[in-house]
């Protein structure tokens, strides 16, 4: 069964060989309040719960095979029917804000040389059904989730219509009614796409990783941007932030000996001129097989130091989860196995 979010009553009728077109809004209805489980649908008649439930054993395409917690953090492995696995994460602030980190592809065909997910390649997109799935799986954990970014598993601007069709099914009033000002849209620069962003003129904010505004280290660091070089990126963040007069965050994936440096600091001020950003320093979250070392305190409290002689508009994130391998830069699944679309 393929996912029945995103999908018009009529079509859910045919999928699942339902009588009316209600009973198609009942299990939607059920679906956004936590309720997968046929059986618990007490609105549907019960031969048609019987029948739903054994023949499918849930109103989701894709089956939790694997979650794990630390530091309230909980990171979700989610199979789908054809065998692909993704990852998605629940994040806590601390004081009761919960966010869904949401993966838009299996696997990314960016390759950036500090990220896991990079190491598994493309191995297809996700469909809009299969990326709000993964919310309303987080949701099902118990705690209600009012902020969403997408910077799980794979570029989502690269998979644009997938990516923007679940932003409105998850916006919607009558569903999970998430306000687009809560939804960030993470990208490694991918100009095509940040434009096309920009003239979709929806109010979802933008987070683009950076981690440095040198060309050169850029490119030997993130392929995309031999294609994307940082005056495009620039440019294209500038028309963004024109047409959302909204501050954009600048990821900044701080790496042990490479763009930690004074010059690194003066590069970054440069760019960051004529933009209304926030530069999120992220000390990288080790993954040992990419040969990159996470910097030393040192390094972090002297780069924070040149920023705020620079007059740069930062922060500093400690990511969590890394026990779990659930922090950014750490999402990987590295196999593929049949699904019956049962729990």
């Amino acid at each position: 069964m393929e996912s029945l979010f995103c999908r018009n009553d009529r079509e859910i009728m045919e999928e699942l060989g339902l009588d009316k077109p209600f009973q198609a809004r009942i299990i939607m209805q059920n679906l956004v309040k936590g309720t997968a489980d046929f059986n618990a649908m007490t609105s549907l008649p019960k031969a048609m719960r019987e029948r739903l439930s054994s023949e499918y054993g849930s109103a989701l395409s894709g089956c939790v095979i694997r979650k794990e917690e630390a530091d309230s953090t909980v990171k979700l492995a989610v199979r789908f029917p054809d065998g692909a696995i993704i990852e998605c994460v629940r994040l806590s602030d601390g004081s009761g804000r919960y966010t869904a980190c949401l993966s838009s592809q299996v696997g990314c065909a960016m390759g950036c040389a500090f990220c896991r997910t990079g190491t598994m390649g493309l191995i297809r997109n996700l469909t809009a059904g299969e990326i709000v799935e993964q919310f309303a799986l987080l949701g099902m954990l118990g705690e209600r989730i009012s902020h969403i970014v997408f910077m799980g598993m794979g570029e989502a601007l690269a998979n644009f219509t997938s990516a923007m069709d679940a932003i409105q099914e998850l916006h919607r009033e009558d569903g999970f009614g998430i306000s687009m000002r809560k939804m960030t849209i993470s990208t490694c620069g991918l100009v095509p796409g940040i434009r096309r962003l920009t003239e979709l003129d929806i109010p979802v904010r933008l987070a683009v990783s950076l981690v440095s505004a040198d060309d050169a280290v850029r490119s030997r660091i993130m392929r995309i941007n031999r294609a994307y070089p940082l005056s495009e990126l620039k440019a294209a963040l500038m028309t963004f932030q024109h047409h959302q007069d909204k501050r954009l965050t600048l990821e900044y994936c701080m790496l042990g000996g490479v763009n930690t440096s004074r010059e690194s600091a003066e590069e970054l001020a440069s760019f960051c001129r004529g933009l209304d950003a926030l530069v999120n320093l992220i000390p990288w979250n080790p993954v040992p097989e990419l040969g990159f070392t996470a910097p030393s305190e040192n390094e972090i409290r002297g780069f924070e130091r040149e920023l705020k002689a620079l007059r740069v508009n930062y922060t500093i994130r400690r990511s969590k989860g890394q026990g779990i391998s659930g922090a950014c830069g750490q999402l990987a699944t590295e196999t593929r196995s049949p699904c019956k679309n049962k729990p």
